[in-house]
């Protein structure tokens, strides 16, 4: 069993008297990419071209490979692994277009040690997890599934990998979250196993085979992180992904890097491509830990992009503009999205939304939704309907966040959303599975009346399940209220997905206007 030495607020520091460490480490990491191949703005949507140029935006493949890049060569001759927490899959137009093949081809041209399991590598089933397993030349791991009776991936996915680094073995042992089979579709053969338990198992039998240097490489949130650090002990470090967590120790409001957890650091960098993490830990003879420090490295204009690879990515995105073209529905009435309909009350396309976000997550438990009228950006004309026409609609990257909250905190949100009708604030609510009156007359905090759930009054105390999308459930036009929700998936599917499906559907009917928001 590994010792463990000391603690720290944000790193663990060499104890006088201590033998100096003789094998440092250095970890270069990612998590959640989510298919941002192409630069993002500051809301971690795609960048537009002139902006770019202008130097305002962030990430893409081509800084991540230029960033790495400079870290291997500022390290060269020193101890080095580089490693991915999941979900590679997921959130652009990329994977829509190519289900994966540009992924495994950035990831290729990086060259990573090692890759975690994350909940969207399942989107497409088994068998997209296959194809990206099958797709790298390095080994995708998760250390508490159990694929044993899947016909697809039997065989396929290790649960750790032990690699050698400067004449020392360093192993890399995983999980994923338990709750992927609600999040994503890994089919009923692909059995969770618990992440603690896993964890250690995996844990004992490297360190019964005299490995000493142990990294968790999870896919599970900050919270499991926190409490994997904790629990499993012959841990050295958690470098983890999921919840999309920044830290940083110069931006304000981020966790410390690394954040301590007894003698345990643990690290995320964020999503999006927007940062590299780089980890430093040192050891002593005996294996154990004496320091840990580092930093999440912000990829702004400052990182100069990888040419070869903004060459290619210009290659792959002509197809996409073919889909933007792709009829997805058609329509025998417009859709009024106006702005100065849809943030003042009832709109035709805020039906639209919501009750497609509701129609998708129905037999979750989930009976209201709620959608921010600043988030729906243009109508759509009578006939035919292209994806580019719903994507002008919905052009944020939004995916469907899941969560439960009060009655008493859904009425706050309501407020909330009607607090500043007056200037046409895009915070307005479009909902669908509930119904309510709003007097804009009245003062900003005491304009909701008549709150009605599936046809009942609203009850304060009783907790429901609402739908919303992730801006909205994490704070943004000043829903503040659901940041602390229960049981908050931020990561379903894309909202302008849902959308054109449930368009596609039912028809310009789910949009009717039915008087479920009304004025007095």
């Amino acid at each position: 069993m590994i010792a463990r030495l000391m603690t720290g607020a944000a790193a663990l520091a060499v104890t006088a008297g201590m033998a100096a460490a003789d094998y440092t480490l250095h970890i270069v990491h990612i998590n959640d990419l989510h298919s941002r191949i192409e630069p993002i703005n500051k809301y971690d949507s795609t960048c537009k071209a002139e902006d770019n140029a202008e130097g305002k935006c962030f990430g893409g493949y081509a800084r991540v490979a230029t960033k790495i890049g400079e870290l291997r060569e500022e390290l060269a001759g020193q101890n080095l692994v580089v490693l991915d927490a999941g979900d590679q899959y997921q959130g652009s137009l990329m994977y829509t277009t190519y289900k994966g093949d540009v992924e495994i081809e950035m990831m290729e041209k990086i060259g990573f040690d090692a890759m975690a399991v994350g909940n969207h590598e399942f989107d497409d089933g088994p068998e997209g997890l296959l194809k990206l397993v099958e797709g790298v030349s390095f080994p995708v791991i998760s250390g508490n599934l159990d694929v044993s009776q899947s016909d697809v991936l039997a065989g396929k996915v290790t649960n750790h990998v032990v690699l050698e680094v400067g004449g020392e073995k360093v192993a890399i042992i995983s999980a994923l979250a338990t709750d992927t089979a609600e999040t994503s579709s890994p089919g009923e053969a692909v059995i969770f196993q618990d992440e603690i338990e896993a964890l250690q198992a995996d844990v004992d039998a490297l360190t019964a085979e005299g490995v000493t240097k142990i990294i968790a490489l999870n896919h599970v949130g900050v919270n499991k992180d926190m409490e994997i650090a904790g629990a499993v002990s012959g841990v050295d470090a958690v470098v983890g992904g999921h919840s999309h967590t920044k830290f940083s120790n110069t931006e304000e409001g981020a966790m410390a890097y690394p954040t301590m957890v007894g003698n345990v650091p643990v690290v995320q960098a964020y999503a999006y491509s927007k940062y590299v993490g780089h980890l430093t830990l040192t050891f002593d003879d005996a294996g154990n830990v004496t320091a840990a420090t580092g930093d999440t490295i912000l990829l702004d204009a400052s990182v100069a992009e990888d040419q070869e690879i903004v060459a290619r990515v210009a290659e792959l995105a002509g197809p996409i503009e073919e889909m933007k073209s792709r009829v997805v529905a058609s329509t025998d009435a417009a859709i009024d999205g106006d702005r100065g309909s849809c943030r003042a009350g009832e709109c035709a396309m805020g039906n639209l939304v919501a009750g497609a976000m509701l129609d998708r997550v129905k037999d979750q438990g989930v009976e209201i939704a709620i959608q921010n009228g600043g988030g729906l950006r243009a109508s759509i004309d009578a006939g035919e309907v292209t994806m580019g026409e719903v994507l002008t609609v919905l052009p944020f990257q939004n995916t469907l966040s899941t969560f439960q909250v009060t009655g008493e905190t859904i009425v706050a949100a309501l407020e909330n959303g009607v607090s500043q009708i007056e200037d046409g604030a895009g915070r307005f609510p479009q909902v669908a599975g509930m119904t309510f009156s709003f007097d804009a007359a009245a003062d900003a905090g005491s304009r909701i009346s008549d709150v009605m759930v599936g046809g009942a009054p609203i009850d304060l105390a009783k907790v429901y399940g609402v739908v919303s999308n992730n801006y909205v459930r994490n704070g943004g036009d000043g829903y503040k209220m659901f940041r602390d929700a229960e049981n908050a998936y931020d990561y379903g599917p894309d909202l302008a997905d849902v959308t054109a499906e449930y368009l596609a559907k039912n028809g310009a009917g789910a949009a009717a206007l039915d008087g479920r928001i009304s004025k007095k």
